[in-house]
């Protein structure tokens, strides 16, 4: 229950970074008329400048190459609707379709994950060298069935001493995969929360790129905003497929433990290794995630950003890694 008030708060500050994108939008305007300037300085230099050239060779003047700043002119009039207006009603089907089968594997695995809780449970409860571990009224009714004997008394004292040492081992175990359930959440959050960022950057700032591009020398500026903005609008798509992935993962292996589960002579030893292994990795994952977009759309001057967030991931899958095999070994022993 703790775990799914955290995730459903989790959905409501990524709800928000939607809403606060949506607001910033409108504030692109505001640079519409110190690019319109610019554009409008560049384009008079731009078509005197190929005017020139043409009569000074005494050849015909092209007049297609000329109408590309006032092109240009007519996406900074109408940025917010023409340009980002386009980009985004092009690429929101595509994060549309992944969240989709997103919410679709995180369904059928908290249904699993309920089926296999209720499984292990029944498990523990067949065995009767188990049962009083898993139920306080089989406890209570293994202690009414001993005597005061001096061996009564020491098979007692095991009894307490075993549902302690569980329940301790239960707890830490569960915090611990709460934990890293949280840094996997926070990890997503990080990856969203700079996505809005540079996405409201790029929106505001997008007419004076734009603007920029009529000179020459900085015709590369327009193709390289499109690249940036087209790749980071991927990042909520591919962080969505790799958590569907992951959930689907997850939801192999629970099916696998159901199997084992149903067998009656099967008996469960709590462990959760192979599943926290696998947050780890998601953790990791979660960070080359502007590489993987890079490899979409191949936006240039991002790259040194990308190598920095890969390195953040690593040395936080590699804390995380060092911790479970701390707290794993002791609980082990």
């Amino acid at each position: 229950m703790p775990m799914l008030l955290a995730a459903i708060e989790f959905d409501n500050l990524h709800q928000i970074l939607r809403a606060l994108y949506d607001e910033m939008m409108p504030l692109c305007s505001n640079m519409t008329g110190v690019a319109k300037g610019i554009a409008g300085l560049g384009a008079l230099f731009y078509v005197a400048a190929k005017v020139w050239q043409s009569l000074a060779r005494a050849e015909p003047i092209d007049v297609y190459p000329l109408l590309r700043p006032f092109a240009i002119g007519l996406c900074i009039m109408f940025f917010p609707t023409f340009v980002l207006g386009t980009i985004n009603t092009v690429l929101s089907p595509v994060v549309r379709g992944c969240n989709n089968l997103l919410q679709t594997q995180t369904f059928d695995m908290n249904e699993y994950r309920q089926q296999k809780d209720k499984l292990e449970y029944e498990a523990l409860m067949r065995n009767p060298e188990t049962a009083y571990l898993a139920s306080d009224e089989e406890f209570d009714k293994q202690l009414e069935e001993l005597g005061w004997s001096p061996s009564d008394m020491i098979t007692m004292t095991g009894m307490y001493m075993d549902r302690a040492a569980y329940n301790i081992k239960k707890s830490v175990r569960d915090w611990f995969r709460e934990l890293l359930e949280l840094m996997f959440q926070a990890a997503a959050l990080i990856i969203d929360t700079l996505r809005t960022f540079f996405l409201i950057v790029l929106s505001i700032l997008g007419p004076l790129a734009f603007a920029i591009s009529v000179y020459d020398g900085f015709q590369n500026t327009l193709t390289q905003w499109i690249t940036r903005y087209i790749s980071i609008y991927l990042w909520l798509p591919v962080a969505d497929l790799f958590s569907s992935v992951l959930a689907r993962i997850q939801t192999l292996m629970l099916q696998r433990d159901i199997e084992e589960l149903s067998d009656p002579n099967f008996i469960p030893d709590g462990s959760n290794s192979v599943y926290i292994i696998f947050m780890i990795i998601g953790i990791v994952g979660y960070f080359t995630i502007p590489t993987v977009a890079g490899w979409i759309v191949s936006a240039g001057g991002t790259s040194g950003y990308s190598r920095n967030v890969t390195k953040a991931g690593v040395l936080t899958g590699a804390a995380a890694g060092a911790a479970t095999g701390k707290i794993a070994g002791k609980l082990l022993k």
